[in-house]
């Protein structure tokens, strides 16, 4: 009988051991010479599957293949986690429960990037706060040309939200923070439910529906209302519904954009005034990384790489220390961005969502409008080399002028780029006397954390001392976002 581990774990290998030495012990008592040689094989075996095991903890794994092909990750143990939310529950008080209040966006978009899905996410959950309504969250649906995994499984394919963020925008508690702030009635808000919940709480003879084609019109103000205007357009609809369960829906007129808080807003300047309320809801003061991301992060601390440091063979690193006061984070967004600056470009597109904010430094020195060439603007949109790294010694010295502290030794590039370019920018940054440059390629990330690296991005770019954003790119806008949130000066925050 052949002995093997069946498993990565030491309780298995705890399992493995008594199993062969118990096979041992069935061998012919005649046979000593043999049964030694089998226990001595049995625990060689196992001793390198201690010191194999012990390694691969030690370090963080990279994504796993499966005859040589990246398998996506299924978070069945966040799913089921995802189905037993304590607030999935008839039973509880109201809010709550089958008496409470809820709201499904049928209009949130998918199958674009992230980031575009986050914006909007993000504020339809505060618009369910300020009307005390249970938000429904629901998975995100890849693009087919941002799945990071392929092949592309038949039917698409979906990542929970809880592995994307983290706090009550995906069913987390709201804690003790009181809603006084924005008027609302009810000093508990009902927690956030999962999509397919609310066909349990919400029957469909229980529910209302609005549709954005037809509530569109009638907001002051029409195509060209402000986002406050909207929002609260919405708030009162909402809060005047007597109906426990509201859905909206685009409807038959739903239109180019039938989201409530879609792309044309966040694309112009309307959604500027939104600013102020939704910096300070809970929404946003409650987001965080999700405990994916989070274990990332750390674990990528933990073993130097965004120190730029080499993990000690089995000790962990010889010195451990917190990179981020002296890292500038730059967001290298290529891929897609080399035709989609150009469309931008033709389309006369400016800044997006909170890039635009009118205290951040590059937007009151007017750096896009002095601009006036659209070279200028390309090169901003999508840098060359020499322009990085120009562009990150020009905010390295404002730095340092301003606020006098350590000096920003580590650069850390946060990028979907992976040919030869990212390459030839380290080296230039080297040459530039930048000898400490991390890369998102650099990240040791499991499967689950390798199919979230742009949440690992942004927790990265959020806790850094300096960003350097690229100011047409949601990504941008919701670190933006979250570094002001966060507490980071707007000075902290430049765009390339």
């Amino acid at each position: 009988m052949a002995c093997a581990p069946t498993a990565r774990n030491h309780l298995a290998a705890f399992s493995w051991a008594r199993l062969c030495m118990l096979t041992a012990r069935r061998r012919s008592s005649g046979r000593i010479i043999h049964r030694l040689f089998t226990l001595r094989r049995c625990f060689a075996l196992l001793a390198t599957f201690v010191a194999v095991s012990f390694l691969l903890s030690a370090f963080p794994e990279a994504p796993k293949r499966l005859l040589g092909i990246r398998a996506g990750p299924l978070y069945l143990l966040l799913r089921l986690k995802m189905r037993r939310l304590p607030q999935h529950n008839l039973s509880l008080p109201f809010p709550e429960g089958k008496t409470g209040r809820y709201v499904r966006f049928r209009v949130e978009s998918n199958f674009i990037g992230w980031n575009n899905c986050l914006n909007e996410r993000l504020m339809n959950a505060h618009l369910a706060y300020a009307t005390n309504r249970a938000y429904t969250f629901s998975d995100y649906w890849w693009p087919t040309e941002h799945y990071p995994f392929k092949p592309w499984p038949e039917g698409g394919v979906h990542t929970p939200s809880p592995s994307l963020l983290g706090g009550p925008v995906v069913g987390g508690s709201w804690g003790s923070t009181p809603p006084a702030d924005l008027d609302a009635p009810y000093p508990h808000p009902p927690r956030a439910i999962l999509w397919e919940w609310f066909d349990v709480v919400c029957p469909p003879e229980t529910r209302r529906n609005f549709t954005t084609g037809d509530v569109k019109p009638t907001t002051p103000g029409g195509a060209d209302a402000s986002g406050l205007a909207t929002f609260q357009h919405w708030r009162k609809l909402l809060l005047d519904a007597p109906e426990r369960c509201v859905e909206i829906s685009a409807g038959p007129s739903g239109g180019t954009w039938p989201q409530i808080f879609g792309l044309e807003l966040f694309g112009g300047q309307r959604v500027l005034d939104l600013w102020d309320e939704f910096s300070r809801s809970p929404v946003s003061t409650t987001l965080r990384p999700s405990p994916l991301v989070h274990r990332a992060v750390e674990a990528n601390l933990a073993s130097g790489v965004l120190s730029g440091k080499k993990k000690t063979r089995f000790w962990g690193t010889a010195e451990t220390d917190d990179p981020f006061p002296r890292m500038l984070a730059f967001h290298l967004r290529r891929g897609d961005y080399i035709q989609h600056c150009q469309n931008l470009l033709d389309y006369g597109a400016g800044y997006y969502g909170w890039a635009q904010l009118p205290f951040l430094p590059d937007v009151v020195n007017q750096r896009l409008e002095k601009a006036t060439e659209r070279e200028a603007r390309m090169a901003m949109c999508l840098p060359d080399v020499a322009g990085m790294v120009r562009r990150i010694e020009e905010v390295s010295r404002d730095w340092q002028s301003a606020e006098k502290t350590r000096k920003l030794e580590i650069i850390y590039l946060l990028t979907n780029e992976s040919g030869p370019f990212l390459g030839q920018v380290v080296e230039a940054l080297g040459r530039a006397g930048r000898p400490v440059v991390v890369t998102t390629r650099n990240l040791h990330l499991t499967n689950e954390q390798f199919e979230v690296s742009m949440a690992v991005d942004m927790e990265i770019a959020k806790r850094a001392a300096v960003f350097v954003g690229n100011g047409w790119s949601s990504f941008t806008s919701n670190v933006i976002h979250q570094r002001l949130v966060a507490g980071h000066e707007p000075a902290s925050i430049r765009h390339t």
